[in-house]
């Protein structure tokens, strides 16, 4: 056990020194030509592209979409935007000097309870077939469809891919069991101890499954080191990592490294003021920059100097306006409302094919309606869903049933994850 934690302690140290000495340390508040929104599941991330980034960028400068792998070449493909559930190691295949790196985080009980909720409601969709068999079937029909029209499955994206298969087979498991013991009424009671149902929330926190994908997630996601990592390093890193908790601390190191290079760092928590942040630091850089549906633009390994490349370069007064911004945005917001001038680009065609240009405010408004209707989908569809387990129905009262001891353990099973968040709203 000794030599081990000692192999082990000169693999992470290692690890963590190359990490922080190989980032990239110019002026973090300018956008650079590529942004990587490192989308950390369940942080509320869908809506962020949905209703900023989706506005900001023109389809025809957001990266093909890479859910499972890497499906572009990033140094020649003239993309502007990757939004993926990628960890960090993906910064390895584009010249790192050249992205922007932003992201949001969450509470990391609140995360692990969205995850386990989650992971629940997708695999409940699936009881809609009798039995396995049929579920195989269906599974295949599905697959040959989407690989013609191109389309994407929750099972195709990390963690998902992983945790809702693992829990639909659970779901099928406790549903035969309760035909063969005659089980069909269910008096109320708490969702997250349902076992005749639902694998109990404790039972889900203390699978290995959970505790090598879930468990500290938002820290070796941001380090690069989860199970869908490119790095080969990574895979010893976090197994060791596991092994010996205590080499937890030069990870949270470099992800805390890694957070402080970033553009922006949101909390989900604090919804309005992340919003407003977000586009204050990030779309009025983009608005700034004349962005367009027709645009076209050098590719990501242009070697032209700097000050002659055609790449994406913030005018100099962005540099004033994140200053001020930071100083005093409510400030600057306010103040915004009023500006129409020179320093506004024209905006993306919408959907009604008309052209407009784009302010942070007027960002802000599209935002905030894009919301709503998105939320509603979101509820609705997870109603549907949870019927086919009913009673389960995972409600904020039930949530507050769950014992102290457990929530205890879902925050010691996440000290990384725990104080990375701790510093992230220090830095907030």
């Amino acid at each position: 056990a000794d030599s081990d934690y000692t192999r082990c302690e000169y693999i992470v140290k290692n690890w963590a020194s190359s990490s922080i000495n190989s980032e990239v340390h110019n002026n973090k508040l300018v956008l650079r030509d590529l942004l990587f929104f490192l989308h950390i599941p369940r942080t509320g991330g869908r809506t962020y592209f949905y209703c900023f980034l989706g506005k900001l960028y023109s389809t025809s400068q957001q990266c093909p979409r890479s859910y499972d792998k890497l499906r572009f070449n990033p140094r020649e493909k003239n993309c502007r935007l990757i939004s993926t559930h990628d960890d960090y190691s993906v910064m390895s295949k584009f010249p790192r000097d050249r992205v922007s790196v932003v992201t949001i985080l969450r509470n990391p009980i609140d995360r692990v309870f969205s995850t386990y909720e989650f992971s629940v409601e997708v695999a409940a969709r699936f009881l809609i077939h009798p039995n396995l068999t049929s579920l195989a079937k269906g599974d295949k029909m599905l697959r040959l469809a989407r690989k013609k029209s191109s389309t994407v499955s929750t099972l195709d994206i990390w963690p998902w891919k992983y945790l809702v298969p693992w829990m639909r087979e659970d779901l099928f498991a406790r549903r035969d069991a309760r035909r063969l013991r005659g089980i069909s009424d269910f008096s109320p009671y708490n969702s997250y101890e349902m076992k005749d149902i639902v694998m109990p929330l404790h039972d889900f926190i203390s699978d290995p499954n959970v505790r090598d994908i879930v468990h500290n997630g938002a820290t070796f996601q941001i380090t690069g080191l989860t199970n869908n990592s490119y790095s080969a390093e990574s895979h010893e890193v976090r197994r060791c990592v596991l092994r010996h908790p205590s080499l937890g601390k030069h990870v949270l190191e470099v992800a805390k490294k890694r957070l402080d290079e970033m553009l922006y760092v949101g909390l989900t928590e604090n919804h309005k003021e992340s919003a407003t942040m977000f586009a204050n630091v990030v779309g009025a850089q983009v608005i700034s920059l004349h962005v367009e549906s027709n645009h076209t633009t050098t590719d990501l390994d242009d070697s032209h100097d700097n000050d002659t490349s055609s790449g994406i370069r913030p005018e100099p007064y962005i540099h004033t306006y994140i200053h001020t911004y930071i100083r005093n945005y409510v400030s600057l917001f306010l103040s915004a409302e009023q500006n129409t001038g020179e320093n506004e680009k024209p905006f993306p065609k919408n959907r009604n094919n008309t052209r407009e240009k784009m302010t942070v405010p007027r960002l802000m408004e599209a935002y905030e309606r894009c919301t709503v209707p998105l939320r509603k989908t979101h509820s609705q569809r997870r109603a549907k869903s949870l019927k086919l387990i009913t009673p389960v129905n995972f409600t904020r009262e039930e949530r507050e049933l769950v014992s102290e001891a457990t929530l205890l353990e879902i925050a010691s099973l996440n000290s990384l994850d725990m104080e990375l968040y701790t510093y992230a709203h220090r830095i907030f």
